[in-house]
Parts: structure tokens; sequence; C-alpha cells
């Protein structure tokens, strides 16, 4: 995206592709999640800070403009950079 803060853009692309359910989330500096999953595949946006997802092992880390997705039933863990994020994000069952 060429400004990534134009979330109604994201955010229309994303109903369009079926992400019914979209949120913008604000997440605390540090906040690590236990290993989890979700019923639903998840596709999302960093506006701000950086979004690290780690499955199998594996860190991959996102920064402001990048988009990462995540199928349905897949174990990772979330971890948020020093500074925090803030993202937006769509589910889809």
């Amino acid at each position: 995206m060429s400004n990534v803060l134009d979330t109604s853009r994201f955010a229309t692309q994303l109903a369009a592709d079926g992400y019914g359910e979209i949120e913008a989330k604000t997440l605390a500096p540090h906040h690590r999640t236990n290993e989890h999953d979700h019923p639903f595949a998840v596709r999302g946006l960093v506006l701000e800070g950086e979004f690290t997802i780690t499955v199998d092992g594996e860190p991959r880390v996102y920064r402001p403009g990048e988009e990462f997705a995540l199928e349905a039933n897949r174990l990772h863990f979330e971890t948020v950079g020093a500074e925090g994020a803030r993202l937006v994000a769509g589910h889809r069952r």
C-alpha cells in the first residue's frame, strides 16, 4: 500500500475477500501471547511498530505497511516490539 494509514482501502479489500470481522488493534509494548490458534483465518496490516508471528519455531517480523496472514487453526505465538504496535485485521470463518 502506498499509504500505511489508508486503512479504509485495506478494510474494503478485506471485506471483498470475505474477511467480514474487521478490527483495529493497539497492542502494548512487549506484549506476548501463549501458543494458540484461531478457528478463523486472519489477514492484517501493521500500521505502527513491530508485530511478530512465530509458527513452527520460525518468527516472522512485520513492520508498518506490511501485511500478514494466518490460516485457521494454525498454532502460533504473537509478540510485539518495544514500542507497541497498531494494526488492522480481518477474520474469515
